[in-house]
């Protein structure tokens, strides 16, 4: 999608606030947040709400989550009296999969992994954005190396150039966690047992002292590794053979 380059500047230097406004105005009801419930998604759906009550939210359900985010999101359910859309795996994507590899298969080598990723996430996301004309994140620069080069506004070319909004992107962890306990945002109880980045429960654990937040995500892993494909698609030997190999199944 075609949007001016003066505009995109200013949008980038702008507040959350602005890009959120500028974006409900212009693409509701054709845009959506995506969140995974971390606590940047929590102040991106407050903040949004506060804008325009009838925001539009999606999730991902991988089937691998713990309880603890199915309970948030019930709780932003009813705080926030929105509707929010549910995005599951395909059955027979996940069956050919596990039938295949195990059920555990993202410990025996990151292609697996990343396979695991792209079948319970990636391939989900591509079907809530084929309607939107917009998607919203909770991404931050400061939250991994991976991320450094984040904006607030950017065209999504990987998703058929829809556009991407990051408003938070320039937010520390701080400025998260005070807007949080300063509006009584709910957030997950895993972040009180020593969790600093959720994802599916056999890949997320609490972190050790002096360990990066997101270092309890796929630990198994170099840091420079830690992404899902959702927002940044590492190479990995294997992966992309595996993934015909799952969608020859279908057929």
């Amino acid at each position: 999608m075609a949007i001016a380059t003066d505009q995109l500047e200013r949008l980038n230097t702008g507040t959350a606030e602005d890009v959120l406004s500028w974006g409900l105005e212009e693409f509701h009801p054709r845009m959506a947040i995506s969140a995974a419930f971390l606590p940047e998604d929590m102040v991106v759906i407050d903040l949004a709400h506060r804008i325009n009550p009838d925001v539009r939210v999606f999730t991902l359900d991988t089937g691998r989550l713990p309880q603890e985010t199915y309970d948030l999101i019930d709780q932003v359910r009813g705080r926030y009296d929105i509707n929010i859309q549910v995005m599951f795996p395909d059955a027979a994507d996940v069956e050919a999969m596990t039938r295949k590899h195990g059920l555990n298969l993202f410990y025996k080598e990151k292609s697996l992994r990343l396979l695991c990723c792209h079948v319970r996430k990636v391939i989900p996301l591509e079907r809530a954005l084929s309607e939107l004309d917009a998607w919203v994140t909770g991404l931050r620069a400061g939250q991994n190396v991976t991320r450094a080069d984040i904006v607030k506004v950017e065209v999504d070319h990987a998703h058929g150039d829809i556009l991407k909004l990051n408003p938070i992107a320039d937010w520390s962890k701080d400025q998260v966690w005070d807007y949080i306990r300063s509006n009584n945002v709910p957030y997950s109880a895993l972040y009180d047992q020593g969790y600093t980045s959720v994802g599916c429960a056999p890949c997320t654990r609490p972190i050790q002292p002096g360990e990066d937040d997101r270092a309890g995500r796929w630990w198994w892993e170099p840091a420079e590794d830690k992404e899902c494909g959702l927002h940044h698609q590492s190479p990995s030997e294997h992966f992309q053979e595996e993934l015909a190999w799952v969608k020859a199944q279908r057929t």
